[in-house]
């Protein structure tokens, strides 16, 4: 209990002593408590992991039916242990990158507060525990991309949170009618609905309602209303995943944010939103009471939609970070793809896909944060040649955007592939199928929009200038030109080439997830 407590609240009062604290007088005495306090969460949330995994804790009570609960699961494992990396990676690669930004202290103190929350949602044990965490990572994340105060950065980050809020509202809304309907509001395995004798699920399947009667749950509440609940749950929830039609938000917000907090938001906070559709879909109504109605169907059309949008509207966007956030739109509905799906081969994907689509799309958006960082160009037509002045960053650039399109040996290949075989296998009418066909020609559009800036980074032509042989008409003095820095420094390199490296071997050796995953999903289906 202890340890869960405090991988939350270490980080959350440690963000806000940064924010309560004018100045620090030494850039050098800030990075140092930033660092130690990042390896200290992470040291508590690894021994949390260890010690605490199964136990059930009610820190106190909202009301006389609903505690604030913490308890680890598996689901909590690989979330956390996702999130631990993302961070770590992001708040070393800040040390850097945030030299040259206002505000630095502010930055940080937020950074370590949404660390605390994200631990928060992750270890949460029911779902009002859940709610309340996700509005406070809605409420500590909006200043990252708050951060420069520009006029495009305080639109973006007031459509965040209208967005958010709008999305949680919806949420809270069918959190009253499962209250209702429910004797527990805790994670449950299966779902925690309990149909009363005249309900069943087949029965919300027949089209003649009035011959088969309304189904009534044990609150009294038909299920025929609690489909719709669990739609708006859907929507309400999938605005933080960035699901259509409440996707505008998510491209809006991580071009203005800085890189590393782009990295984050795209790898991490967005995965709230597909924890809680797990949450929601797996732990509280139960696959069996969604499988086969409209739910599914609506669902299903809304992530094969968002999967094709996010792709063709990245392939045609210019701005490098912003073609990274469309493309963050449409990856996360290939999880949610497979979640909707709810069979074991989609669910093993999605889940596996969560991790492996953290690592590439963090990495990408470092990548894409030095390479702003060493030139101060931000859209891809400016980068020709860019592979010869970082060649690092560019290869890491070029491995993880091949995993991110599904090529082996890297992770998002085999998410990809069980999420096809599993919508192959599953007995829906035409998404068994549809499904890869998008998820296919989605990939070919990833290539599309990712591997040009590598082509043309790598092979810039016979009329390009190297920096040695820059022309004399450019202006830039044969000193500017040996002073320049081919990569940027080590506190940016390191964490891109670790995140890389793991993205790959996800790839080479997925077994041992996969068969934890298979553990963790048979209860539940």
């Amino acid at each position: 209990m202890y340890l869960i407590l405090l991988s939350v609240l270490v980080p959350i009062l440690t963000g806000i002593c940064f924010l309560a604290r004018k100045e620090f007088s030494d850039r050098k005495r800030l990075l140092a408590a930033v660092g130690a306090d990042l390896i200290l969460t992470g040291a508590l949330v690894t021994a949390a992991l260890v010690t605490a995994r199964g136990e059930s804790h009610t820190l106190f009570y909202l009301t006389k039916n609903l505690p604030v609960e913490f308890k680890i699961d598996e689901i909590s494992v690989l979330f956390s242990m996702t999130a631990l990396v993302v961070l770590l990676c992001g708040g070393f690669f800040s040390f850097a990158y945030m030299d040259h930004e206002h505000r630095e202290k502010r930055y940080y103190g937020f950074y370590l507060i949404v660390f605390g929350v994200l631990n928060g949602l992750c270890f949460a044990g029911n779902l009002i525990t859940f709610y309340l965490f996700f509005e406070m990572l809605t409420l500590s994340s909006m200043p990252l991309v708050l951060h420069n105060q520009s006029k495009e950065a305080v639109m973006a980050g007031l459509k965040y949170l209208l967005y958010s809020l709008c999305g949680a509202y919806m949420a809270l809304f069918g959190i009253y009618f499962i209250f209702q309907s429910s004797d527990t509001l805790t994670f449950t395995p299966g779902g925690v609905l309990k149909l009363s004798e005249s309900a069943s699920a087949e029965a919300l399947r027949l089209s003649d309602s009035a011959s088969a009667g309304i189904p009534q749950l044990s609150g009294g509440v038909s299920a025929e209303l609690l489909l719709i609940v669990a739609f708006i749950m859907i929507l309400g929830f999938g605005v933080k995943a960035g699901m259509f039609p409440m996707h505008a938000w998510l491209p809006a917000a991580h071009p203005v944010a800085p890189a590393p907090a782009s990295a984050v938001l795209s790898a991490v906070i967005v995965k709230a939103g597909v924890l809680a559709l797990v949450r929601v879909v797996y732990y509280i109504f139960g696959p069996d009471f969604l499988r086969g109605t409209w739910v599914q169907t609506a669902w299903l059309v809304l992530t094969l939609v968002t999967v094709f949008m996010g792709s063709l509207l990245a392939y045609r966007e210019p701005l490098l970070k912003k073609r990274l956030a469309y493309s963050t739109v449409s990856q996360l509905s290939y999880i949610l793809f497979g979640l909707a799906v709810a069979e074991p081969w989609s669910v093993t994907g999605s889940l596996l896909h969560v991790t492996a689509h953290a690592m590439i799309k963090a990495t990408l958006f470092l990548c894409a944060g030095a390479i702003i960082y060493t030139t101060g160009k931000t859209r891809v037509d400016e980068l020709k040649g860019i592979g010869k002045k970082m060649p690092l960053t560019m290869w890491c650039y070029t491995i993880v955007s091949l995993g991110l399109i599904g090529i082996p040996p890297t992770g998002g290949f085999v998410s990809k592939w069980y999420l096809a075989t599993g919508s192959l296998a599953s007995h829906i009418p035409v998404f068994r199928w549809l499904g890869p066909v998008i998820l296919l020609v989605s990939a070919l559009l990833t290539a599309g929009y990712l591997l040009p800036l590598t082509i043309r980074g790598f092979f810039p032509g016979a009329d390009y200038y190297t920096a040695k042989d820059e022309p004399p008409e450019s202006g830039i003095s044969s000193a500017d030109l040996k002073g320049r820095r081919p990569e940027a420094s080590l506190f940016m390199t390191i964490p891109i080439v670790i995140m890389t490296i793991f993205s790959v071997l996800l790839g080479l050796f997925p077994g041992p997830i996969i068969d934890r995953l298979m553990l963790l999903i048979s209860p539940i289906l």
